[in-house]
């Protein structure tokens, strides 16, 4: 009992921090559209590589947050440096001013040499 309760609260606050990083999820299409640009889907890339994408802004966007496998990049200037070998995903999602991200995002996957 003691150890599900424990890991329900470990789920809730992984929970909350990620949110709190990378902003709320907002139901809302603004006009907004995102495509990553370079690499491309399925790229084979070095450890260190660029990530190009380009933003419509819609009503309610400001700019963008990226995570890779998920985790997001805080303070993301363009350029992955020193990455695992193996498979990564990479996704671009749209932000307001408020760091809220609306439903509008791109994905891809790439292999890191």
């Amino acid at each position: 009992m003691f150890v599900t309760r424990l890991t329900a609260l470990l789920f809730l606050l992984v929970s909350l921090t990620s949110s709190v990083w990378a902003g709320q999820q907002l139901d809302v299409h603004d006009g907004s559209a995102i495509t990553i640009t370079s690499p491309h889907n399925g790229a084979s890339v070095e450890r260190s590589f660029e990530l190009m994408h380009s933003l419509k802004k819609g009503t309610m966007a400001d700019h963008v947050h990226v995570f890779m496998d998920d985790i997001y990049q805080k303070g993301f200037k363009g350029h992955f440096k020193d990455v695992s070998s193996g498979p990564h995903t990479i996704t671009v999602k749209v932000a307001t001013h408020d760091h809220d991200m609306v439903a509008v995002s791109d994905t891809i996957d790439v292999s890191v040499k």
